[in-house]
């Protein structure tokens, strides 16, 4: 099956007509530190490896299996919209059926030259924070039972 593709002020929409559907951010715990959608839980679908090096997070399915839902409607973003369609293809797999990633991601999509081809969720000023609490990949890994 196809995973669906969106725009952030799109998928905005798809959560506030969907009141279960969540908004899953599978950037680093840092960068999700820095600011988030609002609502959103984090887990990261690669992890710092050593400076500037990144790896597969190897319980990125695990946890995501053990929080949500599979028939949940997800979301899922990451700084551009790779990662997070890496993700939606590994939660696929899992068996997770109602994946939408968000093209542009939180941080804005760039052309070769730098220029902005699609604005990122904070850049189309929708709702952010900085909130971690229950959101945090710790919290989430906590709630998995790892």
């Amino acid at each position: 099956m196809a995973i669906k593709q969106q725009i952030p002020p799109e998928a905005y929409a798809t959560l506030q007509a969907n009141p279960d559907a969540l908004y899953l951010d599978v950037r680093t715990e840092g960068e999700f530190a820095a600011g988030h959608a609002a609502g959103a839980i984090n887990i990261p679908v690669m992890v710092a490896k050593g400076p500037g090096q990144m790896q597969l997070n190897l319980d990125f399915v695990e946890v995501a299996e053990k929080v949500i839902p599979r028939g949940k409607k997800l979301v899922v973003g990451c700084m551009v919209g790779g990662r997070s369609q890496r993700a939606c293809e590994m939660l696929e797999e899992a068996g997770f059926t109602d994946l939408t990633n968000v093209v542009g991601g939180f941080g804005g999509q760039r052309d070769a030259s730098g220029q902005v081809v699609v604005a990122g969720w904070r850049d189309a000023g929708l709702p952010v924070t900085t909130e971690l609490g229950d959101a945090a990949y710790a919290a989430q890994r906590t709630k998995a039972g790892l």
